[in-house]
């Protein structure tokens, strides 16, 4: 009983292990070698493998997934899922058990999802685990979510662009109004937040956040996190959050009316208010804040700045090439960057050279060709025009072309600067950027 205790909700990676991953886990092969060297060994010691090994890839989630005959190990590294390593359903039940043990999971209930949280400690650093269990055909399929600090960065490491820099710097130093960042899930959008927040941070200031869950902890920030089942949401939290006089106040996701109509009502009346919404682009901020029954006129005022972003793989620079580009490639790289507004600085597109990722890659990039992300951004500010424009309630494409007209570098345009810069390539930029958005961008 006592060692189950210990067990609940934390773990400690221990030296002897720490030392053994990084000597021999450099890569996924070395990752895959290393477990199928352990699966027969004690399941604490493999899980302790498989949690360390994925933080000294980097990778950003851990998949464990059952099939019919065995279970399937995978790492997210940069956005891609990779297979590491496949064991039989042995190993698998006692993983799992381990798994809802720490992650203070119910141990008999299968058939419905669960979601839990625990800690690594490793080498003085700890590391917020969150994890999901989803009934699946041959069993419970779990994912870990892998919330490493180190992988906090400031607003200057992002690698924006000079003219959007200087931007943000200055929105984010604003007494009051509402900045919102939107993208899809993984898109980096909490990422960027958090570098906003500690950029701005300081102690003549009072910041309070509200997430589902808190991801990262800030030294100096009252962190609070909602709890549905419990009654505590959005809306409830932000209400309190409000009476607690804060300055700055970032609110994880606005997902309902309520949670929308106090952030607008606390960014009209003396606050910075920072967010997050589920859009395809910037200009779709707008329009899913009135489809979430917010009033145009609640809006124009207190929306300041509305962002989108996408994450692309960069090119490893170990084995890349890089060579003129063909005709074809340089005939849109010129169609897309064309009409680049004043105050961005234009590649010169006689000089580039473009990336070609090595096909088979190399043991640095895990044999992809890519290593490491970066951020696609387009981002337009609320000015006087777009405020009266907001209030006639335009749909997205109109919005669009305005935010175009008065200076909105697109997201498409963004990777195209990557690609000219030698960053990363074309392929990336059509994974991230739908198609037809990326024709109509370039017109």
């Amino acid at each position: 009983m006592e060692e189950a205790k210990k067990l609940l909700g934390s773990v400690t990676i221990s030296p002897a292990v720490i030392e053994e991953v990084k000597k021999g886990v450099k890569n996924i092969a070395g990752f895959k070698e290393k477990l199928e060297g352990h699966l027969a060994q004690s399941v604490t010691e493999l899980l302790d493998i498989i949690l360390f090994g994925a933080i000294m890839l980097d990778a950003s989630d851990i998949h464990i997934e059952p099939q019919e005959s065995n279970a399937r190990l995978r790492v997210r590294l940069d956005g891609i899922l990779q297979d590491v390593v496949f064991f039989d359903q042995t190993v698998y039940h006692h993983l799992i058990s381990r798994l809802k043990l720490l992650s203070k999971l119910k141990l008999n209930i299968t058939d419905r999802p669960q979601d839990g949280r625990f800690t690594i400690g490793v080498e003085n650093l700890l590391i917020e685990i969150r994890t999901s269990s989803l009934p699946a055909e041959y069993g419970e399929s779990i994912v870990m979510r892998i919330l490493n600090p180190k992988s906090l960065i400031n607003l200057n490491d992002l690698g924006l662009r000079e003219d959007l820099l200087k931007t943000f710097q200055k929105e984010i130093t604003k007494p009051n109004g509402m900045i919102i960042v939107t993208g899809p899930t993984g898109s980096g959008k909490t990422t960027t937040l958090y570098a906003f927040l500690k950029k701005i941070q300081n102690p003549e200031i009072k910041i309070i956040t509200i997430e589902d869950p808190i991801e990262y902890h800030l030294t100096g920030v009252s962190q609070t996190q909602v709890s549905p089942e419990k009654g505590y949401t959005f809306a409830d939290g932000l209400r309190s959050i409000v009476r607690q006089d804060p300055d700055v106040i970032l609110v994880g996701e606005i997902r309902d009316l309520e949670t929308a109509k106090i952030g607008l009502q606390a960014a009209l009346t003396g606050h910075l208010v920072l967010s997050t919404l589920h859009t395809n682009d910037a200009a779709g901020t707008i329009p899913r804040l009135v489809d979430l029954g917010a009033e145009p006129s609640s809006i124009a005022p207190a929306l300041k700045m509305a962002v989108a972003q996408r994450l692309v793989r960069k090119v490893c620079k170990k084995c890349s090439t890089f060579e003129s580009p063909s005709v074809k490639e340089l005939a849109e790289l010129k169609k897309g960057l064309k009409s680049l507004p004043k105050g961005v600085k234009a590649p010169d597109l006689d000089k580039i050279k473009i990336a070609k990722p090595k096909e088979e890659g190399c043991q640095v990039c895990n044999f992809t060709g890519y290593k490491g992300r970066k951020g696609l951004y387009e981002a337009f500010l609320i000015d006087s025009e777009m405020e009266k424009y907001i209030l006639t309630n335009p749909p997205v494409s109109s919005i669009r072309e305005l935010a175009i007209k008065k200076g909105m570098v697109t997201m498409y345009q963004s990777g195209l600067i990557d690609i000219a810069e030698s960053t990363t390539t074309f392929d990336e930029v059509a994974r991230v950027v739908e198609e037809d958005e990326s024709k109509s961008e370039v017109i």
